[in-house]
């Protein structure tokens, strides 16, 4: 039994030359910003012309997958890995998993010094994705548009280092000031098929005005961890090792120490932080790396997930917007009425008497 109501479309990834559409069961998907997201599922053989068309299209490394519902494009990306299964019975399934389009950027690397000075940090990214496209044979027609963020920045990449154009993505987007991106899937407006390079300084929004999802209601369950193993109010980073003097020993490039002294005087312990970045020469870049991780180590991470009936305005396109998000139970007698960004998006289809739900990974502000 394939995921009722979603249609699988697999295509040359060069050319988004639609090769076959297959069922699939047991699917799963996720979207997110600031992750890769992912797609798994099983291509059922049950006979001797199915096992040919999939052969046909199921390409690890070249087949792209688009995931439809109804008529809405949903979700995109690449065919990574497959795995042919055969249970005791004797049936066959292809085992697929598939990366959002971010993977393919991570699999392409900087083999070209590229320097930018006083360039506006959008900029710089597509500068970096269209080098990635440039090349010969990489093309996947990821498109963009020309905003800017406003805050210009100094950046030398150089060929030596061999980094993958997603890493330094990240990276540029992880220092202060910095900015989030994700590559969306979608129709546009004459029906086509669309990659689109996202990018939003300093996160990214959508949608126009919030949805309101209450427990008990809407929201069918949900979890609300707090992680301070990562909280740290000191921090110092740690940058490229630099030796113009041979005779001289070799240290790394370091930034200042940061304490968070209002934390400490406030009865937290003090708890230690670091983090590298060996590629980084300047010590302007170094120090606004290190003011970026240690404000994002401050605060102990939460990121809660509710669990909500699929439709609706509950669709993968919430990456990036607000809801307002109402709970009542013990925990919360007085009642909880805040609102989150969602930053994530976890869909299963409906398959032999399970409802359809998702996911929503909620970003505490």
């Amino acid at each position: 039994m394939t995921a009722t109501g979603y249609r699988l479309l697999f295509c040359d990834l060069r050319s988004d030359q639609v090769l076959d559409s297959l069922p699939v069961q047991g699917m799963s998907l996720d979207d997110y910003i600031g992750k890769t997201g992912r797609m798994t599922g099983t291509v059922p053989i049950p006979n001797r012309a199915l096992a040919e068309r999939a052969r046909r299209a199921l390409v690890p490394g070249r087949t792209g997958v688009w995931v439809e519902r109804g008529r809405d494009l949903w979700w995109g990306g690449i065919l990574w890995t497959l795995a042919l299964a055969s249970d005791s019975r004797g049936r066959l399934g292809a085992q697929i998993q598939v990366g959002g389009w971010e993977s393919y950027l991570y699999r392409r690397y900087l083999y070209q010094t590229h320097v930018a000075e006083g360039v506006d940090q959008f900029d710089i990214v597509r500068d970096l994705v269209d080098y990635a496209q440039d090349t010969k044979g990489g093309d996947i027609r990821i498109t963009y548009d020309t905003h800017t963020s406003g805050v210009t920045r100094d950046r030398t990449y150089l060929r030596f280092d061999l980094p993958s154009v997603g890493g330094l993505l990240d990276d540029l987007a992880a220092t202060e000031d910095g900015f989030e991106w994700r590559i969306a899937s979608f129709r546009d407006t004459d029906g086509r098929r669309v990659k689109r390079l996202q990018l939003g300084h300093p996160v990214i929004r959508s949608g126009a005005s919030d949805i309101v999802l209450d427990h008990p209601g809407p929201v069918l369950t949900y979890t609300w961890p707090v992680d301070a193993t990562t909280k740290a109010n000191v921090w110092q980073s740690r940058g490229a090792t630099i030796n113009r003097n041979q005779a001289a020993d070799s240290f790394p490039l370091m930034s200042p120490l940061l304490v968070d002294d209002d934390d400490l005087t406030a009865g937290w312990p003090r708890l230690d932080g670091s983090s590298d970045h060996t590629t980084v020469e300047r010590q302007t870049t170094l120090d606004a790396h290190a003011r970026a991780d240690w404000t994002a180590a401050r605060t102990p991470v939460q990121i809660p997930e509710v669990e909500v009936l699929l439709g609706g305005a509950i669709t993968p396109a919430l990456l990036g917007s607000t809801i307002r998000l109402r709970i009542r139970d013990l925990w919360h007698p007085d009642t909880l009425d805040a609102r989150y960004r969602v930053v994530g998006v976890s869909v299963t289809p409906p398959e032999r008497g399970r409802p359809e739900t998702a996911k929503l990974f909620l970003e505490v502000p």
